[in-house]
């Protein structure tokens, strides 16, 4: 378990550097004339094929285990980021020599975040479905979860430090700025050693002994009526073994028949879990309230950069704020969140008894601590609403030509973001369990995909708007304009604030609502 626990966090750590495009995707547009939509389907494509693959990636997870999600991993994010490598490097070359690297760049370089998207996915869910299944009960269970989601969020500021501190290059004006050729190169190499050294140390310890025990506390509830058939099973193979000669127990086929019956067992007891929570409505409602909240938070993680290019027009010369150090707040800020609201989860929220999905019966509620307890819901909710108040601040021009106080923005938005993405996990393993987490979690992780790429389309549509109305580049300007103003974002980031207050509705009613976790007696 420790040796796993460790892998996962370091895995984490360097799957985390997807977070950091918005470190270089600013260059795509200065250094390889990409425009915002282009720069923007890149991040669209590389968040979708994060996501949309999580509930199959889930479900080979909690099948066949997460080693060979990480050996997946391995390829992937090796061959992805080697491909980005030299794409840029040979983007720079025919800019240089007066052609566009537009062009022949822009279709292969998609292809490489998509390997990107899916190999992080791999790394991400195998090191935290190991943490949520090997340390499923006990106090601190949350913290134990969240630990390699805090470490994801940790890597975005390790890793943007590395590119902005170490891996950089000397801009023609004095300036420094990520040498993005080194930096793809740098995650190239690293990130396929860890998924080759997790291959063999992510590990489920004793997974028969969390199987056998889902399936009882599920009998317990009278729900699994089905689970008979394991006992006929047993019974007749029981009857068989009694047949065989002592001559033939050297061929051990009670051994075979005892693994049998197992993966049997487990397929069957995953594959209910599954209808079970796709039967849910709670989960729906959760579901949606996710998407609604997450959705800005990844879009504006994607497209810092820019905004942060639309605060000064090009005559107002100020070193007020830069984009490194806005990531490594994000980082930092979000990192902390997701710890903290971990922490809060495990000391202040009431938990159930086991570690299996929660059935709402007398049987399996808990004994509940007799002190005052705050949900995780309000806790949710709570981290929802500082997430708003970034995008309000925002919205509302207030950091227009004071980039000193963008910090707010990058702040409330990080804390909330980072607390929202550990606590649903969490919430997930309390509610439904951790047998069937991978794919449970999994079909949730798709929203956040079709939130990012819905607010990034209509933000790109506001930039580029903004950028074409700009009365300061009217003379000559082309298609690769920059867009300054609250013209590029104020509308985009109202829309956004009324998006996590509805979010934030959806999860207090599948709390509080008709048929809630609150009225089955289910603990969050």
């Amino acid at each position: 378990r420790a040796v796993a626990f460790v892998v996962s966090i370091i895995g984490a750590l360097c799957a985390g550097s997807i977070t950091v495009f918005s470190l270089y995707g600013h260059l795509f547009q200065s250094r390889l004339h990409y425009s915002q939509f282009q720069i923007n389907g890149i991040a669209s494509v590389m968040s979708l094929s994060m996501y949309i693959p999580v509930p199959m990636i889930g479900y080979a997870c909690d099948r066949v285990g997460p080693g060979p999600l990480s050996f997946l991993a391995s390829i992937l994010l090796g061959g992805g980021y080697g491909l980005a490598a030299g794409l840029y490097h040979k983007g720079l070359e025919e800019v240089e020599n007066g052609g566009k690297g537009v062009k022949t760049t822009f279709p292969p370089m998609v292809f490489a975040f998509v390997a990107i998207g899916v190999g992080t996915s791999c790394m991400y869910l195998s090191a935290i479905t190991t943490c949520a299944k090997n340390f499923g009960q006990g106090k601190y269970r949350g913290l134990m979860l969240v630990a390699p989601i805090a470490s994801f969020g940790l890597g975005g500021m390790v890793l943007s430090q590395i590119g902005s501190r170490i891996l950089y290059e000397t801009q023609p004006d004095g300036a420094k700025d990520v040498n993005v050729f080194h930096f793809f190169l740098f995650l190239c190499i690293v990130l396929a050693i860890l998924g080759l050294i997790g291959t063999f140390s992510l590990r489920v310890v004793d997974e028969e002994d969390l199987i056998d025990g889902a399936v009882e506390e599920l009998e317990r509830s009278g729900l699994l009526e089905g689970s008979e058939v394991f006992r006929r099973r047993a019974h007749r193979e029981y009857g068989a073994i009694d047949d065989i000669d002592d001559d033939a127990g050297a061929m051990d086929p009670a051994r075979d028949d005892e693994d049998d019956n197992a993966r049997l067992k487990k397929a069957w007891l995953l594959n209910a879990e599954t209808r079970r929570f796709l039967s849910d409505h709670t989960m729906w409602w959760f579901g949606i309230g996710f998407w609604l909240i997450i959705g800005p938070g990844e879009a504006f993680i994607n497209n810092l950069g820019t905004v942060v290019g639309t605060l000064y027009s090009p005559s107002t010369k100020s070193n007020e704020t830069s984009v490194a150090t806005h990531v490594s707040i994000m980082a930092a800020v979000s990192t902390v969140a997701r710890l903290l609201a971990a922490s809060l989860s495990d000391l202040l929220s009431p938990s159930p008894h086991s570690q299996h999905i929660q059935t709402g019966f007398p049987t399996s509620l808990p004994e509940l601590r007799q002190k005052m307890t705050i949900s995780r819901v309000v806790i949710f909710i709570a981290a929802a609403i500082i997430l708003s108040i970034g995008t309000l601040v925002l919205a509302s021009g207030a950091v227009q030509e004071h980039g000193e106080r963008f910090w707010i923005v990058s702040g409330a938005i990080g804390a909330g973001y980072g607390a929202v993405f550990s606590l649903t996990p969490i919430i997930v393993t309390m509610i439904w369990g951790v047998e069937n987490f991978g794919t449970n979690f999994g079909i949730l992780a798709l929203t956040p995909a079709l939130g990012s790429t819905m607010w990034g389309l209509i933000y790109s549509a506001e930039y580029q708007a903004g950028a074409q109305n700009s009365p300061s580049l009217a003379e000559g300007a082309d298609e690769d304009v920059f867009c300054y103003g609250t013209r590029c974002y104020s509308s985009t980031f109202w829309a956004m604030t009324i998006s996590v207050w509805i979010g934030a509705v959806m999860v207090l009613w599948a709390w509080k609502g008709r048929s809630g976790w609150s009225k089955r007696g289910i603990v969050i």
